[in-house]
């Protein structure tokens, strides 16, 4: 098995398909206007309208409600991310800061609210952990 995407549905999918573009430079591929996808070399971010949730069972999910997930992106350098969203992003939850696990990392919000993680490995064993995993044809 293997995991390939996350989908976020949302009210407005040219609004957050804007804000992920500009957020981490990949260019979505549209399927039409409610499914957007923005592809990495590990993952895909899917970005679906709320006209395609009853195409899986009608009122599964809700746009603009989660507070349990946080979509990830390893980045180069943090630090040059919050540079370059300061004044785009309009809710940083925490600044660049290296955690007890050795990545440093800057947490924000989607304009639906939804928690975003850019990270960057710092620590020799937070390094070694993913150029293991680049090495294994993963991110």
């Amino acid at each position: 098995m293997d995991f390939v995407s996350i989908r976020i549905i949302t009210a407005d999918v040219a609004r957050l398909v804007e804000f992920y573009e500009r957020a981490t430079g990949v260019r979505a591929s549209w399927a039409n206007e409610d499914f957007a996808e923005l592809r990495t070399a590990s993952a895909t971010l899917a970005i679906a309208g709320t006209r395609t949730v009853p195409l899986f069972a009608p009122g599964s999910a809700r746009p603009a409600d989660n507070r349990s997930v946080i979509t990830e992106f390893l980045v180069d350098d943090v630090d040059s991310v919050h540079r370059d969203l300061t004044g785009f992003v309009d809710d940083f939850v925490t600044e660049p800061t290296t955690m007890p696990w050795g990545n440093r990392a800057l947490l924000v919000r989607d304009p639906d609210g939804n928690l975003v993680n850019f990270f960057t490995p710092v620590t020799p064993a937070a390094i070694e952990k993913f150029a293991r995993r680049s090495h294994n044809g993963h991110s």
